[in-house]
């Protein structure tokens, strides 16, 4: 093995000035001192400080890889002995993606669409091939390389970025349904609840809501929890939360009024309501595939909650209505209990 590096006299044109400050390649051969020659020719040049490694054969250009990196390589072609399309494909097969530059003495119509097939960037033939060529030809490979490289991370981390959004849909769906089971065992009575669950600290002890109190919201939901949505109310829902996650809050107002509305009139509890969302939710969430959640999880959390304040008015309405019933009012002159 030689190492030979060309002397740094960069020239101060605009278009050296694109070509790389330093370059460390890996020059394949049969023959020693191929490297002398090449790192005379680029110091002579003097676009840019070319540090050329010598390998002879196959084993060695392979044990150099292992033991360094390069930031290219050549491969100098000798049908007889060292047959660079073999080692560029041998290179490429084992996961090596270095910049790699066939130099040979055949012509490049001979030569230029194998070494391509065989994964090589480019071919340069010796008879045609400037230096200054060679070393634009480096920078090309060079470029797609670092691109390719780039483009890579990019795309695992987008990956990376769409899995974690899935797993953190995942667990809030989790706490979600956490939460549904905490409100039933509380609905059921299988667990005492820490705080007071009434509108009012004053209901009577015969279990009736008084006048000046409030809604036993235990008891209430123990006795509406009992109603599963219709299937009719379930693809309502669907389409609902489809529409959502795409328009927004802006043009559904009256539709989530109206579903409000349905689900108050089939006595569908807020828990139950939940239920659905989240059935409905699961369901949209798997058929996302690769893409996002991120988005959907945040438009259904806003539609939940504007759901479920407006299936409150209803309740509350209702509510009022019971305890205030439309009375039939006597003219004056008619009341004859008074008298």
């Amino acid at each position: 093995m030689a190492q030979a590096v060309a002397s740094f006299d960069r020239r101060t044109s605009l278009h050296a000035a694109a070509l790389p400050a330093r370059l460390n390649v890996l020059f394949v051969a049969s023959d020693p001192g191929a490297a002398i020659w090449l790192a005379e020719a680029f110091a002579a040049d003097g676009a840019t400080q070319m540090v050329v490694e010598e390998a002879m054969g196959l084993a060695a250009g392979l044990t150099r890889l292992r033991d360094k990196l390069f930031d290219a390589i050549l491969i100098a072609h000798e049908a007889e002995k060292l047959d660079a399309l073999d080692f560029a494909t041998a290179l490429r097969a084992a996961g090596h993606d270095e910049p790699l530059i066939i130099l040979g003495a055949e012509p490049p119509a001979a030569l230029d669409a194998l070494c391509r097939e065989a994964g090589a960037n480019d071919y340069c033939c010796l008879a045609e091939t400037t230096v200054r060529g060679l070393l634009w030809k480096f920078e090309r490979a060079i470029e797609r390389f670092t691109l390719a490289r780039d483009n890579r991370r990019l795309l695992q981390a987008e990956r990376q970025r769409l899995q974690r959004e899935r797993h953190e849909a995942e667990r809030l769906l989790e706490q979600q349904r956490a939460l549904i089971d905490d409100l039933a065992e509380l609905s059921d009575g299988r667990r005492p609840p820490t705080v007071s669950l009434t509108l009012s600290a004053h209901a009577p002890d015969d279990g009736e809501i008084a006048d000046a109190g409030g809604i036993d919201l235990l008891a209430y939901g123990a006795m509406a929890s009992e109603t599963a949505p219709s299937p009719d109310l379930v693809a309502h829902y669907r389409d609902l939360l489809r529409a959502y996650v795409m328009m927004g809050a802006g043009n559904l107002s009256v539709e989530m009024a109206a579903l409000a509305a349905s689900l108050a009139e089939a006595d569908v509890s807020a828990r139950r309501t939940m239920q659905l969302h989240l059935q409905v939710l699961e369901e949209l969430v798997q058929g996302l595939g690769s893409r996002s959640a991120r988005h959907v999880m945040n438009r259904a959390d806003l539609l939940a909650l504007e759901v479920m304040s407006h299936l409150a008015d209803g309740y509350r309405q209702r509510y009022h209505e019971r305890r205030h019933p439309p009375q039939q009012r006597l003219l004056p002159g008619f009341d004859w209990t008074a008298a």
